[in-house]
């Protein structure tokens, strides 16, 4: 199951970073985001770590959906799904695999949605950045497992294109939780009260997503055939 989970995450990367045009798509409108919402402050005003964080966060949600989208739309594109299925290998491997593909092109999106945020937002990376970044990883990880699992919904019926959106953001809302408070110590000086717990928040939330993912996703993605 691993080793066919590496060999999807490798494909799908190599066709999102050929073709690109999801991918730009993804990161315009996480930069279009945090550059609005640079717009809503006064000349010299500085905005909080906190509310910075907070878009941050939007950002790399909305670009996450479309990640996803994009994803799970290669094998509809060329109606090579049943191929997947087919594959000599547990069908949860599908999911791994998009998964893995996913939290990749996560980060490298949020490797340039954080500078943008010092840029657009005033912000100034703080000495509690390395407990920041290890929320951020927690957060993705939980991020891309709930993002595999629903992409599938997605796909094969023009009516299902919204749920990826509808049903992502209501269960993602205790992780992103969990990001906005430890992750504004990447702007603040110092680590807010009680960052233990929210990482442990999202530790469970990760564990509940890719459980749920493992469970499942066969359900999902192979019901209709």
């Amino acid at each position: 199951m691993v080793a066919a989970s590496w060999h999807i995450a490798a494909k799908d990367l190599r066709l999102c970073l050929v073709r690109g045009g999801g991918l730009v798509q993804a990161l315009l409108l996480g930069l279009l985001l945090l550059f609005v919402f640079s717009l809503s402050q006064q000349v010299g005003e500085t905005m909080s770590a906190q509310g910075a964080a907070a878009i941050f966060w939007l950002s790399s949600a909305f670009c996450q959906v479309l990640v996803f989208n994009m994803l799970y739309s290669l094998e509809e594109v060329n109606a090579s799904r049943l191929g997947l299925l087919l594959m000599p290998a547990p069908v949860q491997a599908v999911w791994l695999g998009k998964g893995l593909a996913g939290l990749v092109l996560l980060l490298l999106a949020q490797l340039i949605f954080l500078p943008a945020s010092v840029v657009f937002l005033g912000q100034h990376i703080g000495a509690a950045w390395p407990q920041a970044l290890l929320m951020l990883f927690l957060v993705d990880v939980g991020m891309a497992a709930l993002g595999s699992l629903l992409g599938a919904l997605s796909q094969g019926q023009a009516a299902r294109e919204s749920l990826l959106s509808i049903v992502l953001f209501p269960l993602l809302v205790p992780l992103l939780l969990a990001g906005i408070r430890v992750g504004s110590a990447a702007f603040a000086a110092a680590m807010p009260e009680g960052a233990a717990s929210w990482m442990g928040i999202a530790a469970a939330f990760d564990a509940l997503f890719c459980g749920a993912g493992i469970v499942l996703f066969s359900f999902i993605y192979a019901g209709d055939d």
